[in-house]
């Protein structure tokens, strides 16, 4: 969320905006507090070189229709001839002109341009060229007495601002308005917070809109104020201003004043036009089918469990806590509104608004915990900020108000014992330092001693109990001021095996230089299919991105992602391996989630995922066997395995098949090694064996073997394996080859034998021994031995 720092100023002296280490020291107390300040961005600063200018003249070339030529003088008697592409100026207007050399907010450095041969000495701005609130189509238009030739920034009077931008967690709503984070703030600096506004007092008396509540387990509280005088303009210059600064677009002075007052106070409202609606205001959840057009034009079909705003014809005029409908929006015609000011279960609305893919800065309000006791200043502030424009503005009482079952109590309380919170933050408080620390940020302090009586103010859903206080007393008492001391001995934990294999895991990949990868864990529904593995996945009812629907089944489509991506970003080469969670479809309720392992090796071959899963079975103390009967889904049908633990498949080692390295847009050949891990996890390790290390030199032996392409290389391993006997101590295969000189449906596998004695050097019959038997070994799966 983003905040301005001027704006927290209304609520109490903060800071001077103009100093950088008094900003720099309201950021620090705000992270201190909990309300992480992520970045400080300062806005509203003049743009050096951009100066106002009156327009004398406007033509359209006839070769150059989408620009125009315009004539425009600085006050010095010089015209400067300008190209421009907006057209909403006339001679006579002051405009800002950026001059030759400016260097603009965005980059930019104004130079001589020529178009048809014609140089434009500068440029027209735009208000958001330069900062400004306005329309970015079109050129700024200043006042026409403005002085000629000075900064634009001295006519419109605009003050340079800093912009706070939080990052919140969802336990703290009511920082979700300027006026949460300024009550947070000067409770620790000790200062008072104070309201900003001048009070509005002319009040009339009308016939309120009825409110008719049917959906009373969806909607808490409901009020509707009906306000006369109203007058549709352009909002003032300051407020269209503010609303830029933290995102929110211009649109007028009622809908600004609306949104205003939700980010001021944290209150979502919506004006309609009365002259709109047909009778009151009636709340109710929607019948299946229904449809709603809301305010950004789009038709939207209602489930039964969206609540509807509709008028006394029981015509939707709105989707509750989520956007208002477009048949009651305010325009230019708009004299009357009916204001209001609701709160809604916070669980519906996020349902409402995940369904339609539909957020909103009021929907993200409603979802965490809207003050439901805020109603009445929400429709006091509205009238302050719109009788600035509308002169005449009244607001007639009474407000019509309902109330459902769903609202929450209006007042709350706790017990808080002293020593508990001693105990827990290592302080050493007295129960009077508790009014002091908690009453200025709503937690008021009754009965206080050993035990004292804590109110819990209505703003702060997230706090129920005790230890919520205890929260509350460590944030303002200090973070940095809370004592530290060393548990108890023989109160430490340990690791579980399954947990301590799984760190051995991780150090075994690491130490290979594979680097640990953490992709998103919901895909798209497809991913699965585009991997070649087959299989459902299981579906989310309210995803955040519809890209992102499913739970993934497997993570090797999602590093088969991660490696696409390195790849456009011209990084070739990446290893990575991932450890998590995946989820299966299942009969009952719940998935089949289990652990699982994946290591990715982009532009290896087969023989180096064979490499990385020895390494990690020599350290676990475990094996499998590699079954080339069955490669997997998705893998290379010829150089790719299962790995057979007795009869169970723990996992799959090899390439992945080109034409889904194709579809995932990967040109690199990647190897894989994909493993259950949970099972792996509970095997027992084999118990580790003496093996002496030879001092004698060792002798290298390559054999190439003709064989049938339906015959596994792993059988003739196995094979090689026995036959050269106990001087064998490392075999891999190292080349495939298949082309001239080998027969079709047949290929060539080359190996390397690596021979060496315990206690004697090897000699030439020893190795002439042991290439006899690896031949007739072979020669009894149809391998013929190759010259």
């Amino acid at each position: 969320m983003k905040v301005l720092l001027s704006w927290l100023n209304e609520f109490g002296p903060f800071a001077d905006v103009a100093s950088d280490d008094e900003v720099a020291a309201v950021a620090a107390d705000l992270t201190s507090l909990g309300l992480a300040v992520e970045s400080v961005d300062r806005v509203g600063a003049a743009v050096d070189g951009v100066i106002t200018a009156r327009v004398v003249r406007v033509e359209t070339h006839p070769d150059a229709a989408k620009v125009r030529r315009v004539w425009v003088d600085a006050g010095d008697g010089v015209e400067r001839h300008v190209w421009c592409g907006a057209s909403n100026m006339t001679s006579g207007d002051v405009v800002p002109l950026a001059t030759l050399g400016t260097e603009m907010p965005d980059g930019r450095r104004i130079e001589r341009r020529g178009i048809l041969g014609i140089d434009s000495e500068g440029m027209l701005c735009s208000p958001t060229e330069i900062g400004v609130a306005g329309d970015a189509s079109g050129i700024l238009i200043l006042p026409a007495d403005a002085p000629l030739g000075v900064s634009y920034a001295s006519v419109i009077g605009r003050a340079p601002d800093v912009v706070l931008d939080l990052d919140l967690t969802r336990n703290r709503p009511d920082c979700w308005s300027v006026r949460g984070v300024a009550r947070d703030l000067a409770a620790r600096r000790g200062v008072a917070i104070r309201e900003p506004g001048q009070p509005f007092r002319r009040f009339g008396e009308s016939s309120p809109p009825g409110v008719d509540l049917v959906a009373g387990d969806g909607c808490g509280r409901f009020t509707a104020t009906f306000v006369t005088g109203v007058v549709v303009t352009a909002s003032p210059a300051w407020m269209a201003e503010r609303l830029e600064a933290v995102g929110m677009r211009s649109i007028n002075n009622v809908v600004d004043a609306s949104n205003y007052v939700m980010l001021e106070l944290g209150q979502p409202n919506h004006a309609y036009d009365r002259a709109r609606l047909a009778g009151g205001l009636r709340v109710r959840w929607a019948t299946p089918g229904e449809t709603i057009t809301t305010l950004d034009g789009v038709v939207r079909t209602c489930e039964p469990e969206d609540l509807l705003i509709c008028d006394g014809a029981d015509v939707p005029v709105g989707l509750a806590g989520v956007m208002g409908g477009a048949d009651s929006e305010i325009d230019d015609t708009t004299t009357e509104v009916v204001l209001e000011v609701a709160w809604f279960a916070p669980a519906g609305v996020m349902a409402t608004a995940q369904r339609h893919g539909l957020r909103s800065e009021a929907s993200a309000r409603y979802e965490r915990g809207v003050d439901p006791w805020v109603a009445e200043r929400a429709i006091d502030r509205f009238a302050e900020l719109l009788v600035e424009t509308c002169p005449d503005l009244v607001v007639h009482a009474p407000t019509s108000e309902a109330r459902g079952t769903c609202l929450p109590p209006e007042e709350r309380s706790v017990d808080v014992r002293i020593a508990q919170v001693n105990r827990i933050l290592g302080t050493d408080l007295d129960p009077t330092d508790l009014p002091a620390l908690l009453d200025p940020i709503g937690f008021a302090v009754s009965d206080v001693g050993t035990t004292s009586r804590v109110a819990l103010p209505s703003w702060r859903p997230d706090a129920t109990g005790e230890i919520d206080v205890i929260e509350e007393v460590a944030r303002l008492h200090g973070y940095d001021r809370l004592g530290r001391s060393a548990p108890r001995a023989g109160a430490h934990g340990h690791l579980s095996s399954a947990q301590q294999r799984r760190r051995l895991v991780r150090e075994v990949l690491v130490g290979l230089g594979i680097s640990e990868a953490m992709p998103n864990p919901f895909v798209a529904p497809d991913t699965m299919a585009r991997a070649g593995m087959t299989g459902e996945v299981i579906r989310i009812l309210n995803p955040l991105v519809a890209e992102e629907s499913a739970l993934r089944a497997a993570l090797r489509p999602g590093l088969l992602g991660v490696i696409a991506h390195n790849e456009h970003h011209r990084r070739d080469g990446v290893r990575l391996f991932e450890i998590g969670h995946v989820y299966q479809p299942a009969v009952g309720e719940l998935p089949d989630e289990f652990e699982a392992l994946c290591v990715v090796l982009a532009g290896c071959d087969a023989p180096e995922a064979v490499r990385v899963w020895g390494e990690l079975a020599g350290a676990l103390g475990v094996g499998a066997m590699l079954d080339q009967g069955t490669p997997g889904e998705g893998m290379h049908p010829t150089r790719s395995a299962s790995l057979r633990s007795g009869r169970d498949v723990i996992g799959v080692v090899g390439e992945v098949h080109p034409a889904v390295l194709a579809e995932f847009d990967v040109a690199e050949r990647v190897a894989v090694l994909e493993i259950r891990l949970d099972a792996l996890l509970v095997r027992e390790p084999s118990p580790a064996r003496h093996r002496p290390v030879s001092r004698m030199p060792s002798s290298d032996l390559d054999l190439a073997f003709v064989l049938e392409d339906s015959v596994p290389a792993d059988r003739l391993e196995r094979a090689l394996r026995t036959a050269a006997g106990k001087v064998l101590v490392d075999c891999r295969l190292f080349d495939v080859y298949r082309g001239p000189g080998v027969p079709a449906g047949f290929r060539s596998l080359a190996w390397r034998l690596r021979l060496q004695a315990v206690d004697r050097n090897l000699e030439d019959t020893d190795i002439a021994t042991v290439r006899e038997s690896c031949a007739s070994a072979a020669a009894s799966l149809g391998a013929q031995l190759r010259g």
